[in-house]
C-alpha cells in the first residue's frame, strides 16, 4: 500500500505540541532560524516538515490576521503555495535528499555539493517576497565531514527570512554544533488509535492484519503500513520468536533468518530491525536503575542500528548482519 509522498500529504495525525510549538514561535516574528525535528522512522517528520513550510509560505506575514487566528498548521491544498509544493516548483522551498548519482543509483549521503546549493538559495531574492524554506531530508544521511561543516557554516550566519528544517531519526550522532544551533522539536510515538487512523485513511479497513500491524507499529503509521504490505508482519513474529529463545539461538534458526531476508528488500531489513530495537528497549525499561548494564545496551542498540544502516546504504549481504546482530544481543542477554 502507498502512503502520499509527505509534499502530497495535508493530514497530520498527532503531534499537536509540535505544530502549536511551532506556530506559537513563528507568530512572535522571533521565530528560531533552525529546527531540528527528530523521531522515529515514518512517525510523520517530513509530513510535519513539508506542512511547516507550506504555512510559512502562505502566510509569509506572521503579524496578519491569517497567521494570528490559525488554529494549526493546515493550509488548503488549493492554495498556490501549497500547490507549487506538491508539484516540486515553490522557487521558495529547497529538499536536500539523497539523489541518484551518475550510475543511476541513489547515492548514500547527500554530498557537500548539495548543501552549497544553500549558498545560492539562500543568498538570492525570495521569489515570493517572503520566505525562503530549506528542508533536510534526513540531516543523518549527510556527508561527513564535508556536508557537516558546509552546513553549519550556513546556519551559524542565518540568513534573513531563512528557515531550516533538519528531519533526523538519531539526532544524538549529529554535530552537537549543529543541535546546539537548532530549535529542538521531539516527536513522540503515536497512540495505537492515532496509528489506526492514519492507516485507515490511507485505505486500509478494520481487520486482523490492520490490528496487529498497529500493535506491533511502535506508535509509526509508516512502519504499520509496510508491515500490512506482503509478509513483513510475519518475519517480525519470526524474528520475536528467536528473541524470546536468547542468550541461545540455534545456528540453523539463524541462517534459515538470514536466508529468508537474503536481498536488498528494505522493508524486511526494516522489519528485521525494528523488532531488534523493540527488544532493545524493552532491556532498557527493565534495568532502569543498573547503570552499567543499560549503557551495555545502549551501546548495542547503536552497533546494530549502525550495522543496519550500513547494510541497506551499501547492499550487504542480509545473513552476517543477522548472525552479528543475535552475536551482540547474545552478550545482552546473559
Amino acid at each position: 500500500m502507498n502512503a502520499p509522498l509527505p509534499r502530497e500529504n495535508f493530514d497530520l495525525f498527532g503531534h499537536r505540541e509540535a505544530e502549536e510549538e511551532f506556530l506559537a514561535a513563528y507568530r512572535t516574528g522571533r521565530m528560531p532560524h533552525a529546527w531540528l525535528i527528530s523521531g522515529a522512522e515514518g512517525i510523520g517528520k517530513a509530513t510535519l516538515a513539508y506542512r511547516m513550510a507550506r504555512f510559512v509560505l502562505a502566510h509569509p506575514d506572521p503579524r496578519l490576521p491569517a497567521a494570528q487566528r490559525a488554529k494549526d498548521l493546515f493550509v488548503d491544498n488549493d492554495n498556490p503555495a501549497a500547490r507549487r509544493i506538491a508539484a516540486q516548483a515553490h522557487p521558495d522551498l529547497l529538499v536536500l535528499e539523497r539523489t541518484e548519482g551518475d550510475n543511476g543509483k541513489l547515492r548514500t549521503v547527500i554530498t557537500v555539493d548539495q548543501v552549497r546549493r544553500t549558498n545560492s538559495f539562500f543568498g538570492s531574492t525570495a521569489g515570493e517576497g517572503g520566505w525562503r524554506v530549506c528542508i533536510i531530508d534526513t540531516a543523518d544521511e549527510l556527508q561527513f565531514p564535508q556536508a557537516t561543516n558546509a552546513l553549519l557554516k550556513i546556519i551559524e550566519e542565518p540568513p534573513a527570512r531563512g528557515l531550516f528544517l533538519l528531519l533526523s531519526a538519531t539526532p544524538g550522532r549529529l554535530l552537537p554544533t549543529i543541535r546546539s544551533r537548532c530549535r529542538s522539536l521531539t516527536l513522540r510515538p503515536l497512540t495505537d488509535e492515532q496509528v489506526a487512523e492514519g492507516v485507515a485513511a490511507f485505505g486500509e479497513n478494520e481487520g486482523g492484519s490492520v490490528i496487529d500491524a498497529v500493535s506491533a507499529s511502535g506508535g509509526s503509521i509508516g512502519r504499520a503500513l509496510a508491515l500490512l504490505d506482503g509478509d513483513t508482519l510475519a518475519l517480525r513474529h519470526k524474528v520475536g520468536a528467536l528473541l524470546e529463545r536468547l542468550p541461545a539461538v540455534p545456528p540453523e534458526a539463524l541462517h534459515a533468518l538470514g536466508d529468508e531476508m537474503a536481498g536488498t528488500d528494505s522493508e524486511r531489513l526494516a522489519a528485521f530491525t525494528d523488532t531488534v530495537r523493540d527488544w532493545l528497549s524493552a532491556r532498557l525499561s527493565a534495568l532502569a536503575g543498573e547503570p552499567h548494564r543499560l549503557a551495555q545496551v545502549a551501546e548495542v542498540w547503536d552497533k546494530v542500528t549502525r550495522a543496519a544502516r550500513d547494510a541497506e546504504i551499501y547492499n550487504l549481504d542480509r545473513k552476517p548482519l543477522v548472525f552479528s546482530v543475535f552475536g551482540l544481543l547474545a552478550e545482552t542477554a546473559r
